[in-house]
């Protein structure tokens, strides 16, 4: 606890990070010299100036950090973001929230592509791996952000930029090991400027790692290939990248009753034969996903330049499980038969997989003018989702019980179809003073067919919704200092679980944000603080509350009033030439008003109700506190990173035996830069994560129930791993 207070103090005495610090009012004047690369992603990024609240990761952080871990651990000591990762490391299934909110609720796009998948709204990290290294730089935007393409953003929006082509020819390979058999292998190369006008880089990285947690293997495989053409005043390019991964499902997480005694317990793939406890080999998930993208954009003399991004994705793979005892009703199977030895069977062990088949295409556009009073985006993106969803039985212990080989029992196609247009303007009233205004329209139109796994046949889904989401501020900057107001609306529609897991009177209508920011900062060349208010109110927030539907699926429900509350400190401060600080706070209130909790009694076989008031909302902690230290010397680089995470209840009755303890975790990097005569550069660092050995969890889940009178819960907790270490390094030609 003295660390925590100790954290907690230093970031008190400075508010501000760096990224959000203003410039000088001249750099509202557009430069004539704005680069092409910077026009593929002017419209959904933000300057300094507008009023957002928002921060910035460069290529170089990201490169420091990159020893193979996905996008949510590298960003994860940013204000107000926390990370978790099934398999305990960082690598394969991973995710994070910002403002606790989770993953789809945030607005996430490479070059203005969204990434969120269309159906669940969420991103799997698992099939991106090491896209960091194909970054320019990550710009996350709290709150409802500015107006961007595709999903709603109902925490933050994570605007991704490629790398910029470089103009040199180059070549890089490094190679990472370390702790749980991890290892990763990547290699790059750009040719530089061929002929005056043509660039082509590539990247391919392969990661593998046992994982923290027990059988949680990973062995990942992706790619990035970029071809450009740069005119006088166009350029045009074409991008792909993709990603093959295998993973041992951890997706159960570690019970509550192991947590002291076997925190690496993976119960994924268990079951019992003659008595002995083993676990299915192949209790996997398989993916591949290919991204393309055709880039066109125009600079039209000083003031106007355009983009258009022509984009396609094509996923496909499933996930493979031993379901023990399982019903045969749950398969469309008749409900009993009779074997060779004329005994009733009505359950038997079998293997399945579940198959997402989908693609992804559209068109995004923008025209940007730039002036020196006034900055104006006009956008607009249209974008068609089709995924095949179905299952097949691949094997059962019984082998008369199946109708045939591969037996699939059941199939339903989505549809959607999601456009929006915008136009946005920041105009500056006076050398101290500008004013913003976002405008938005958003049309959905979405569509399930045919059968499904949980809501069984005629799964008839046919939705539309119309958004209109306004968002308006002022900004004020003199010399160092910086305040700006903003009120934004954002509408965000249901997912597929809450169609597929309800019934046709119990599903829920769409959630809406009103989101108040007001915040300050100043700095100069050597101090920089700053304080971000924001009170986020949601009008129909969906939530779980144990409610279960009538197919006894857990049932997500419109709650009418919630809200989020609070102050993000940040800031930084360079202590000598070759040493700086920073570190972020966010204290804040995270609330469901009116809330009654629903609960299986399995003594009457119903629902009882418990009306609680006000409540804490799931996952949302009161405090995330991050320090950060580098030193840097004469090639010789050192960092000390510290984050502190408090309680996060994980239903929303907040329980403290229903929680995640409040954890405080470090790390520490050593490196040095090489150069050698007969190579650009050589580099080598380590890396030690957890370095106080915590033993922490950063994500659960859990079902309540009533027997005998006595309240019981199931339950599943994420489990980190404790001390461990990666070593890299890196050759650059």
């Amino acid at each position: 606890m003295k660390s925590v207070l100790l954290l907690f103090a230093g970031s008190l005495a400075t508010f501000a990070s760096a990224e959000n610090l203003p410039e000088p009012v001249d750099s509202l004047k557009i430069s004539r010299d704005l680069s092409l690369d910077e026009v593929v992603v002017t419209a959904t990024k933000v300057s300094k100036g507008t009023p957002v609240a928002y921060s910035e990761l460069s290529q170089d952080e990201l490169s420091r950090k990159n020893d193979g871990q996905g996008i949510p651990y590298l960003i994860s000591q940013s204000p107000s973001v926390i990370m978790t990762s099934d398999a305990g490391t960082g690598i394969g299934y991973s995710g994070f929230r910002i403002r606790g909110t989770d993953a789809n609720r945030i607005n996430i796009t490479v070059n203005g592509v969204p990434v969120n998948d269309s159906e669940s709204h969420t991103v799997f990290w698992a099939n991106m791996a090491d896209f960091a290294s194909s970054v320019n730089n990550i710009q996350i935007q709290r709150g409802a952000g500015t107006s961007t393409n595709g999903a709603a953003a109902f925490g933050a929006t994570v605007a991704m930029q490629t790398q910029k082509t470089d103009l040199k020819p180059f070549a890089e390979y490094s190679v990472s090991a370390g702790s749980f058999g991890t290892v990763k292998n990547m290699v790059k190369v750009g040719t530089g400027l061929l002929h005056d006008h043509f660039v082509f880089d590539a990247r391919y990285p392969n990661i593998q790692s046992d994982g923290y947690i027990d059988q949680a293997t990973a062995n990942m495989h992706s790619y990035f290939g970029a071809a450009t053409y740069y005119g006088d005043n166009t350029l045009v390019r074409f991008q792909t990248f993709g990603n093959i991964e295998k993973t041992y499902q951890a997706w159960t997480g570690v019970p509550s009753k192991y947590l002291k005694s076997n925190r690496t317990y993976n119960p994924c793939g268990e079951y019992t034969e003659n008595g002995i406890t083993k676990f299915y080999d192949n209790q996997t998930d398989n993916y591949q996903q290919q991204n393309y993208h055709l880039m066109a954009s125009q600079r039209l003399g000083d003031a106007w330049n355009m983009n258009l991004t022509l984009h396609y994705t094509h996923g496909e793979g499933y996930y493979e499980d031993y379901k023990p005892d399982s019903k045969f009703k749950n398969y469309k199977l008749p409900a009993s038969y009779i074997n060779g030895q004329g005994d009733t069977i009505t359950r038997f062990d079998l293997v399945r997989r579940k198959w997402l088949d989908n693609d992804f295409y559209g068109a995004v556009y923008s025209a940007n003018y730039r002036a020196e009073d006034l900055q104006v985006s006009i956008g607009s993106a249209v974008n068609k989702y089709v995924g095949d969803h179905f299952g097949r039985v691949m094997w059962v212990k019984n082998a008369e019980a199946l109708p045939q080989p591969d037996y699939e029992y059941y199939r339903n196609i989505g549809n959607k179809l999601d456009y929006n247009i915008y136009v946005k303007g920041n105009y500056r009233f006076h050398p101290y003073l500008n004013g913003y205004l976002d405008l938005q329209y958003r049309g959905i139109h979405y569509t399930i067919e045919d059968s499904d796994d949980k809501a069984g046949d005629n799964v008839n889904v046919d939705k539309h919704w119309n958004f209109f989401n306004p968002k308006a501020g002022i900004n004020f900057q003199k010399g160092g200092h910086n305040t700006f107001i903003s009120f934004s609306v954002a509408n965000r529609e249901p997912n597929r679980d809450n169609f597929t897991e309800a019934s046709a009177d119990e599903r829920p209508v769409h959630e809406t944000l009103y989101d108040y920011e007001a915040g300050y900062s100043f700095g100069n060349s050597r101090f920089r603080v700053g304080a971000n208010l924001y009170f986020m109110d949601y009008n129909n927030q969906l939530i779980l509350t144990g409610k279960i539907s009538e197919i006894g699926e857990a049932l997500t429900s419109n709650i009418k009033d919630s809200y989020r509350m609070g102050i993000e400190l940040t800031g930084g401060v360079s202590i000598t030439h070759w040493l700086d600080w920073n570190g972020n706070v966010t204290l804040s209130r995270n609330k469901i008003k009116n809330f009654t909790l629903y609960m299986d009694n399995w003594d009457t076989g119903g629902q009882d109700n418990e009306y609680l008031g006000t409540t804490n909302i799931a996952f949302s902690p009161d405090i995330i506190a991050n320090s950060m230290f580098d030193f840097n010397q004469k090639g010789f680089s050192a960092s000390f990173n510290s984050q502190f995470v408090g309680r996060q209840y994980i239903d929303n009755t907040s329980t403290k035996d229903r929680s995640i303890d409040p954890y405080f975790v470090s790390s520490l990097r050593v490196g040095y830069v090489f150069k050698p005569k007969f190579i650009e550069e050589l580099s080598v660092d380590v890396t030690i994560n957890n370095i106080f050995n915590e033993k922490y969890e950063t994500n659960a889940w859990v079902y309540t129930y009533k027997e005998g009178g006595i309240t019981k819960k199931q339950d599943g907790y994420f489990t980190q791993a404790g001390t461990n270490a990666m070593a890299r390094v890196t050759f650059k030609f």
